[in-house]
């Protein structure tokens, strides 16, 4: 059977946004995942999901290791982890000019700028919020990280540890939320069920459906939200409406 292609494009789709071909270099370098590790200061686990997650959307094998003891042996590059490494530098340094460019022309609006990172954002999730984080709570494999939506909202996301330490999150950092319509449920303001997180706005769009009434909100400080509401709600337009968000349906991307 014909051995499918590296795809260099997918690893390297999102590659300014977290520390994986950071971690990847450190390994080249070093020759050691544990001291990549603690370079990168993350887990050991997390740096082995980095690679791992890497090698997936690479489609080759980026690492040879030796075996070693418990976190010992060494790490060795492949001709396809090296080139990877080779083309995330070329790119890098390819945005920094198409950027510093676009920060040089005085007729583009400032405001415009902040924008443009997360233009490279691709997904089928219609949410997209941004917003800050407030503060990470660490429970043993578990990361409840506290987001500050436009408006003063608040927002939870429960990820992993390692996916924590992979994106680097820190207090007052810029991300953005994703969540998908199908998990936003949309209702009339009620008590907030055990483990669902509300959040209050006006409903804008509504569109009638027999299996459930999709609903565009609009959130305190101008947000745009999508959600559904159980069939025959009875929701109207310009009602105020709560849109309940399960915490683990909640990710976290971050700009380029």
């Amino acid at each position: 059977m014909t051995k499918p292609a590296p795809s260099f494009a997918s690893a390297l789709g999102h590659e300014p946004a977290d520390k994986r071909i950071d971690i990847l270099r450190l390994v080249g370098e070093s020759g050691s995942i544990s001291q990549a590790a603690r370079q990168a200061k993350v887990s050991y686990k997390a740096a082995w999901q980095a690679i791992d997650t890497l090698t997936n959307l690479a489609g080759v094998a980026l690492l040879e290791r030796a075996v070693g003891g418990s976190g010992g042996g060494g790490a060795t590059l492949t001709p396809a982890g090296r080139k990877l490494l080779a083309v995330a530098g070329l790119l890098s340094d390819t945005r920094s000019q198409v950027l510093a460019g676009f920060k040089s022309n005085e007729l583009l609006l400032p405001r415009a700028l902040p924008v443009l990172p997360y233009m490279g954002v691709r997904t089928s999730m219609r949410n997209q919020l941004p917003c800050r984080v407030d503060k990470l709570e660490v429970r043993g494999q578990v990361a409840r990280v506290h987001l500050q939506l436009a408006g003063g909202a608040a927002l939870v996301s429960r990820i992993t540890k390692a996916s924590a330490e992979l994106l680097g999150l820190q207090k007052g950092q810029a991300v953005l939320a994703l969540c998908k319509a199908t998990a936003v449920t949309v209702s009339a303001p009620s008590a907030t069920p055990p483990g669902v997180q509300n959040l209050k706005g006006q409903a804008v769009r509504i569109s009638r459906g027999a299996s459930g009434d999709e609903v565009s909100l609009q959130l305190d400080g101008g947000l745009q939200l999508v959600g559904f509401a159980a069939a025959g709600s009875g929701l109207k337009a310009k009602a105020l409406v709560q849109a309940g968000v399960d915490e683990s349906a909640v990710v976290i991307a971050l700009a380029t």
